[in-house]
């Protein structure tokens, strides 16, 4: 990354930016500010009445007790038909993103678990390196569905011209081994380099436009904002820009709040979160009807300066392990999310397998994450042979 945007190789994501280089930063985008603002003035009410109409069938009085994080104790107390998990009828449901930095370790694994869904990450400053992902990308086997992840910069996102030469190389270069490609990644996070939707619209706008022009069958995903922050969701989906999103993605984290089935402003847990995101999609004519949720972990106690959030919202292996079944429960069970790609297979801080002081140590949740998908290939298998 450039200097402005240093990387945090323990955490596998950009440092915290000076809140003085936030503002340098912010200058210049005081009409793009007003644009949010706008925006979500006319859509929020109409769009959260939608939502809250959306649920009165199903309003009965206490329904909502999980105001706050619960405790570890209250996690792990047995509740065997909340935890069952349930099957789709389809294998790519739980996907599982993969680093080209984490090394050729992560053929074997992805194979022990059986995942066909996988998300790899490109860095767009990092495009000397282009045939060094695309080679990672194929030993995975022809057998994957892969969804490519663009990491943006602030080289293309202030200049389209480089951002048009650059697109075109990965779109060449990933043509026989992807056919997914998601544009930018925490777009309303500074430290990832955007500093406001209209940057981000105007890049995914030229993207799209080589996309139209040279590789029509590719599909273009986004928008890409992480946590629950739909006021800028809703920029995104409503504008007057000529974009259009063949999926639909978010990085619905809920790791802040504890278990899923805890509440952020009373009422939102996290089915309610992915009820209010369809609400969104479902209004807006930018986007298909489907949406992927590209992010999502818990970090793990102890493990600093791994775990990419304070200690304070850290939880041991086992909570890690049960809030995870609890968040794919809970997405597959709503019927609106096509794909969940847990964050990331290997990582100290918060990933499925350990890799610090350079072992492979498997974590509970990895087994976990293994059985899942056994049980949907066990399901398919039986429904292919009923066919």
């Amino acid at each position: 990354m450039p200097n402005n945007f240093p990387w945090d190789t323990y955490s596998d994501q950009p440092h915290i930016l000076k809140r003085s280089l936030k503002k340098e930063l912010r200058k210049g985008h005081g009409v793009d500010y007003l644009k949010l603002i706008g925006t979500n003035l006319i859509y929020f009410p109409y769009l959260f009445l939608k939502f809250i109409l959306s649920l009165v069938p199903n309003l009965r009085l206490g329904t909502n007790k999980f105001l706050w994080r619960r405790s570890e104790s209250e996690a792990l107390a047995p509740n065997k038909a909340r935890l069952k998990p349930s099957i789709p009828n389809m294998p790519s449901f739980y996907g599982l993103c993969v680093n080209l930095d984490k090394g050729e370790t992560q053929y074997e694994l992805v194979e022990e678990l059986g995942v066909k869904s996988l998300q790899i990450r490109v860095f767009l400053n990092d495009i000397k390196n282009i045939d060094d992902y695309v080679a990672f990308a194929k030993g995975f086997g022809a057998d994957k569905e892969i969804l490519i992840t663009i990491i943006q910069d602030r080289e293309h996102i202030e200049n389209h011209e480089l951002l048009t030469k650059d697109i075109t190389t990965i779109f060449s270069k990933f043509k026989e081994v992807a056919s997914e490609f998601q544009i930018g990644n925490a777009i309303n996070r500074i430290k990832w380099s955007f500093v406001s939707m209209e940057e981000y619209l105007r890049l995914y706008e030229t993207v799209q436009k080589v996309r139209d022009r040279e590789f029509p069958t590719i599909k273009l995903v986004g928008s890409s904002v992480i946590d629950f922050e739909y006021h800028f969701t809703i920029r995104t989906l409503f504008n007057g820009f000529k974009i259009h999103y063949d999926k639909f993605s978010s990085l619905l984290y809920v790791d802040r709040r504890g278990s899923p089935h805890s509440t952020q402003m009373r009422i939102f847990d996290f089915k309610n979160k992915i009820k209010f995101l369809d609400t969104i999609v479902k209004t807006s004519s930018k986007t298909a009807n489907s949406i992927y949720l590209t992010e999502a972990n818990w970090p793990l106690s102890g493990t600093a300066p791994y775990a990419p959030t304070s200690e304070k919202e850290c939880v041991s292996e086992e909570v890690y392990n049960q809030y995870m079944l609890e968040y794919f429960d809970i997405a597959l069970k709503s019927k609106k999310v096509e794909k969940v790609f847990w964050h990331q297979l290997i990582a100290g801080g918060y990933g499925l397998v350990d890799n610090r002081e350079g072992k492979i140590r498997k974590t509970q949740a990895f087994y976990s994450f293994k059985k899942l998908v056994g049980c949907v290939s066990q399901r398919t298998v039986k429904i292919n042979q009923d066919k």
